[in-house]
């Protein structure tokens, strides 16, 4: 897929568009994964996954073919996560109720045939939990740990996407590990 992704690439910096929306298409459901992990919203994971690949298409002639584009792709998306966690105070919640409902929240939106529904109530009070407890690692954490279990990348992944060494991916994704291991405690 590199390969494919590097012949976009030259594509693109010959001033092909439509090789870049081929590129877009490839990574553009991981990529708003990553971003809806990190942020936990919707519409920010979907503006921050379009500006990423904005600043791709910009900043394309920087990329080093060398490397692997998806890491890089997604190092910008989550350096964009990391600025717009800082420069906002959450005013949302994602156990917030749906306007229009008495009582129903996003997660009671989730259908589920298998479960019954004190399972999947109990399930879904889980998931916010965990969700709402990595949203209150710092930053540095929050993103190691999101990469890492939410999304699998591997850890040399982890280090490229986050311009850290290795050992500093594996300190911050243990302490990180460590810090919900105490907020969920009481789970």
């Amino acid at each position: 897929m590199d390969a494919l992704v590097n012949k976009r690439i030259v594509k693109v910096i010959k001033g092909d568009q439509n090789a870049f929306a081929e590129i877009v298409e490839l990574y553009q459901h991981q990529l708003y994964h990553i971003c809806y992990r990190m942020l936990g919203n919707k519409q920010e994971a979907e503006d921050i996954a379009q500006e990423a690949f904005m600043r791709a298409y910009v900043n394309i002639h920087t990329f080093d073919q060398n490397r692997k584009f998806s890491t890089w792709l997604y190092r910008i998306a989550t350096n964009l996560c990391i600025d717009r966690i800082r420069k906002k105070k959450p005013d949302y919640h994602l156990d917030a109720e749906v306007r229009g409902t008495e009582g129903l929240n996003m997660y009671s939106k989730i259908a589920n045939e298998d479960e019954l529904p004190e399972e999947e109530l109990m399930r879904m009070e889980v998931q916010e939990r965990v969700q709402y407890e990595i949203s209150r690692l710092p930053d540095k954490y929050r993103a190691a740990i999101v990469l890492k279990y939410i999304e699998e990348l591997p850890l040399t992944e982890i280090s490229e996407i986050l311009d850290l060494p290795l050992g500093t991916v594996k300190t911050r994704i243990h302490r990180g590990r460590e810090a919900l291991r105490k907020q969920l405690s009481n789970l």
